[in-house]
């Protein structure tokens, strides 16, 4: 694809996603006449039409600047950079190695910190401008047990969207989505067995846990007109959050 091909049409890059929820947010965003360009550090099988993959790890900054700077090139511009790659396993906060949490904390915090940085030295020479969403996770609110590393950077994601909206204003806005508990084949073996998965439901206002096209929604959200007055903001998707247990003997 060359930038002169469909130079009229918005271009995207979104880090993770060959599958899961960025896959899915790939998928939205091709469907609304992006051109898209995904990374990973393994090729997938297949991707959705038309969609662009390029093999990267964005925990190294030369990778994430490079894969910033493919992206540019290919698509003669740039408006739209999600920042989906993240996750980590679960771990105690009392025996998690040191390797093992500096591994999370990089991939969920500086990892994005990276890209953004590459994509905020190229939407700043455009007209027009750009946006940058990261993916966060509403362990940053609500952390689990087991989950220490990967709350805190994923609060620290939040801290430096709102950061980074005011630096880099009125050019480029960065927003965040906070996901809930998102169910996708992956993680279902995570959650439990169905019956398991329909009691954690039934904690949720909205009665189920979200989905990847939730997530991927509000990022199409983020990215339309409607919002183009929004930076520097999470958009909380979770369904309501947990309903409170002191309702439940007035049900």
């Amino acid at each position: 694809m060359s930038p002169s091909s469909s130079a009229s049409e918005p271009a995207a890059l979104v880090t993770g996603g060959t599958r899961g929820i960025g896959r899915v947010i790939v998928a939205r965003l091709a469907g609304a006449g992006y051109r898209v360009l995904t990374c990973g550090r393994r090729e997938p099988a297949d991707l959705p039409g038309g969609v662009a993959f390029r093999r990267a790890d964005v925990r190294e900054p030369e990778e994430a600047t490079g894969l910033v700077r493919a992206a540019a090139a290919q698509f003669g511009r740039l408006d739209l950079v999600v920042n989906n790659a993240g996750g980590g396993p679960p771990a105690p906060a009392a025996t998690a190695s040191p390797g093992l949490v500096t591994a999370i904390v990089r991939l969920n915090l500086l990892a994005p910190f990276f890209v953004a940085q590459a994509a905020n030295a190229v939407m700043q020479e455009q007209p027009d401008g750009g946006l940058i969403v990261n993916i966060g996770s509403v362990a940053s609110l609500r952390p689990a047990p087991g989950t220490a590393a990967y709350a805190a950077a994923k609060g620290g994601l939040e801290v430096l969207t709102r950061a980074l909206a005011l630096e880099w204003a009125p050019r480029v806005r960065v927003n965040a989505v906070t996901a809930g508990l998102v169910r996708t084949d992956e993680n279902a073996a995570h959650y439990g067995d169905e019956a398991t998965l329909a009691a954690i439901a039934r904690t949720i206002p909205l009665g189920r846990m979200a989905t990847p096209e939730d997530v991927a929604d509000a990022v199409l959200l983020l990215a339309s007109p409607l919002a183009g007055y929004v930076t520097g903001t999470s958009l909380l998707v979770d369904g309501g959050g947990q309903r409170p247990r002191f309702v439940e003997p007035f049900e």
